[in-house]
C-alpha cells in the first residue's frame, strides 16, 4: 500500500510539472537523470500556471497535502502573488463529493429513514467543500420553531487514504532521523506523530462539536470572537450539526473596507483573540486559516470574529505558557540574555550552551526586526535566520508546539492581509506582560492560596492537635535542643505553623463575609509571622 501510494504521489507531482518549479540549475544531476527515466510521466498540464498545477496535485493527493497548501496560502511572503492566490482556493473551495451520498450518510448516522423527519429544505448543493468534510445547509425542526443550521458530513473512506500518507510520512520521518545528521534536534518522528494525532482527531466530528462548545463558552459575551451553537443531540462521529453563521471571509478585504470596518480594531483583535486563547484559557483553535475566519456584518465599527471548524485545538501545559510569555517579553525588551537563559532553562537547547554565544546569535537575528511597521518586516526571512541559529546551537524541535507556531503563522498572515502597518509586538506586549503579573504577582499568590483554602480548611482541624503534640515532644526530649535544633528554631517553625493557621482562618472568614473576623486574624498572623521571623535571625 505505501509503495504504490508513493507511487501515485510522484506520478501527480510529474503529471503537474510541479519538478519544473525548481529551477534545473538547482536540481542535482541524479534528479535529472531520474526525470529522464521516468519519461512515460509527462507534464500534461503544461497550458495551466504554476500556481494553478501546484493547488490541483495538492488537491488530487487529498487532505494532508490541501492542509499543507492551506498553510503555504497563509504565507504571502514566501509565495509569489500567482501561486498564493491560486493555494487560496483550497481553503473552502475543495471538489464536492455527491450530495445524495451525503444525505445517506446524514441518515444512517441519525438512524432516520427520511431526512425531513428531522430537516427541512435540506439542500444537497453543499455550501463548502473542504479537504475532510463538506458542509450543507438545512431548516432544524426544535421546540422553538426551525433553525437555520448546517450539517458538516465526513467525506467518505477518507479515512484509508490519510492513514496511507501518513504511514508514508512516518517512514519517511524515521529516515530521516537516522540518516540526516539534523534528525536528532528536528525530531522528525515525534513531530509526524504529533500531526498524525491532529489529523486523526479532525475525522472523529463529535471530538470537534466538544471543542467548539468549549470556546463558545470561553469567549461567552465577547466583543472579538463568536463561535456557533453546536446542536449535540443530533451530532456523531461523522456528523456535526450546528449554528448557521452569517458573516464576511475575513479574506475578503473589500467587501470588509466598503462596509466601513475598522480594519485596524479588527487587526487587532486577531492578535487579543490569539493570546488570549493560548495564555488565558490554555485551549486555542489551531486551524486559523481564512476559510474558518468571518467577521459579523453587524457593528463594521466594532468588528467581531466567527470562527468555526474546531476540529484542532491545542493545549499548552503552566510551564511551556510561562517560558513562552517570558520569551516573548524578552524578545520586546530587547533583553536577547534572557531569552538565552530561558531556552536554556527550558531544556529548548542543551544544558552546556554558551549562553553569551546563544545571546549574541538571537540580537544579531532579533534586532534588525524591530521598530518597523508589519509592511516592512520579512518574518520569513527571520525564521529562515532562526532556523540556521537554532542548527547551530543544536535547538531542538518541541512537539507540543507546532500547532503554535502553525497557528503564529496564521495570525500573522492574516494580520498582514487586514491591516499592513499592524504593529505585531505592540499590540501583543500589553496583554502578555499583564498575564505575567498574574501568574508571578502577589494577586497570583492570593488567587492560588484562594484555590487552595477548601483543602486547607479539611485539614484544620488536625492543627491544633499536631502544634500540641509537637510541644509535647520538645518537653520530654530537651537532648533535642543540643542535638539538633536550637530551642529557638523550634519555636520559630512553631510559630510559622499557628501564623499558617491564622491566614487560613482569615481566608475562610472572608469567604464567609466575616470581615472583621478575616481582618483581626489577619493581623494577628502577620504578627505572629513576624515573631516568628525574628527568632530565626
Amino acid at each position: 500500500m505505501s509503495i504504490a501510494r508513493l507511487y501515485q504521489i510522484g506520478k501527480t507531482f510529474l503529471n503537474y510539472g510541479l519538478d519544473e518549479l525548481l529551477p534545473q540549475q538547482l536540481q542535482p544531476w541524479y534528479a535529472k537523470l531520474l526525470r529522464k527515466v521516468l519519461f512515460w510521466l509527462p507534464n500534461k498540464h503544461a497550458d495551466k500556471s504554476a500556481g494553478a498545477r501546484l493547488r490541483l496535485a495538492l488537491q488530487t493527493l487529498g487532505p494532508v497535502w490541501v492542509k499543507f497548501g492551506q498553510m503555504l496560502s497563509t504565507r504571502r511572503d514566501l509565495l509569489p502573488p500567482d501561486i498564493a492566490i491560486e493555494l487560496a482556493e483550497l481553503q473552502d473551495n475543495v471538489k464536492p463529493f455527491c450530495g445524495t451520498d451525503a444525505q445517506k450518510l446524514i441518515e444512517k448516522a441519525l438512524e432516520i429513514d427520511d431526512i425531513a423527519a428531522l430537516f427541512e429544505q435540506f439542500d444537497q448543493q453543499p455550501l463548502a467543500s473542504a479537504s475532510i468534510a463538506q458542509v450543507h445547509s438545512a431548516k432544524l425542526h426544535t421546540e422553538d420553531g426551525l433553525k437555520d443550521v448546517v450539517i458538516k458530513v465526513i467525506r467518505p473512506d477518507i479515512e484509508k487514504q490519510i492513514l496511507a500518507d501518513l504511514s508514508l510520512m512516518e517512514q519517511f520521518a524515521k529516515l530521516l532521523a537516522g540518516l540526516v545528521s539534523e534528525g536528532r534536534r528536528l525530531r522528525p518522528v515525534e513531530v509526524v506523530r504529533e500531526y498524525r494525532k491532529t489529523l486523526l482527531d479532525e475525522l472523529d466530528l463529535m471530538r470537534e462539536g466538544a471543542n467548539a462548545i468549549q470556546l463558545r463558552r470561553n469567549f461567552e459575551g465577547s466583543e472579538a470572537l463568536y463561535i456557533p451553537e453546536v446542536y449535540s443531540e443530533y451530532s456523531r462521529q461523522n456528523v456535526l450539526v450546528m449554528e448557521r453563521i452569517y458573516g464576511i471571509p475575513v479574506s475578503d478585504t473589500e467587501t470588509l473596507i466598503e462596509q466601513g470596518t475598522d480594519m485596524k480594531l479588527l487587526a487587532e483583535r486577531g492578535v487579543e483573540v490569539f493570546f488570549t486563547q493560548v495564555f488565558r484559557d490554555s485551549f486555542f483553535h489551531a486551524d486559523m486559516h481564512p476559510g474558518n475566519i468571518f467577521v459579523s456584518y453587524e457593528t463594521p465599527h466594532n468588528p467581531k470574529y466567527i470562527g468555526i471548524d474546531c476540529g484542532i485545538v491545542g493545549t499548552l501545559n503552566r510551564e511551556d505558557k510561562r517560558y513562552l510569555a517570558e520569551n516573548f517579553i524578552a524578545f520586546f525588551n530587547r533583553d536577547y540574555r534572557q531569552v538565552a537563559q530561558l531556552h536554556v532553562d527550558s531544556g529548548w537547547v542543551p544544558a552546556d550552551t554558551c549562553v553569551e554565544e546563544f545571546e549574541f546569535a538571537i540580537r544579531t537575528v532579533c534586532e534588525p526586526i524591530f521598530n518597523k511597521p508589519l509592511a516592512e518586516i520579512s518574518f520569513g526571512h527571520v525564521l529562515v535566520n532562526l532556523f540556521n541559529t537554532a542548527r547551530r546551537f543544536n535547538m531542538e524541535v518541541q512537539p507540543q508546539l507546532v500547532l503554535l507556531q502553525k497557528t503564529l503563522l496564521y495570525v500573522e498572515g492574516l494580520g498582514r492581509q487586514l491591516y499592513p502597518q499592524l504593529d505585531l509586538w505592540k499590540t501583543a506586549k500589553p496583554f502578555l506582560e499583564h498575564w505575567v503579573q498574574e501568574q508571578v504577582g502577589p494577586l497570583a499568590v492570593a488567587k492560588k492560596m484562594y484555590q487552595n483554602l477548601p483543602f486547607w480548611a479539611e485539614k484544620m482541624p488536625e492543627l491544633p492537635d499536631l502544634i500540641y503534640q509537637s510541644l509535647k515532644r520538645q518537653n520530654q526530649r530537651p537532648q533535642a535542643v543540643s542535638n539538633g535544633l536550637s530551642k529557638q528554631t523550634v519555636q520559630s517553625i512553631l510559630l510559622g505553623m499557628a501564623a499558617s493557621a491564622l491566614a487560613i482562618i482569615s481566608g475562610l472568614c472572608f469567604i464567609a463575609e466575616l470581615h472583621g473576623a478575616s481582618l483581626f486574624s489577619a493581623i494577628v498572623a502577620l504578627l505572629i509571622f513576624i515573631s516568628a521571623w525574628r527568632k530565626t535571625g
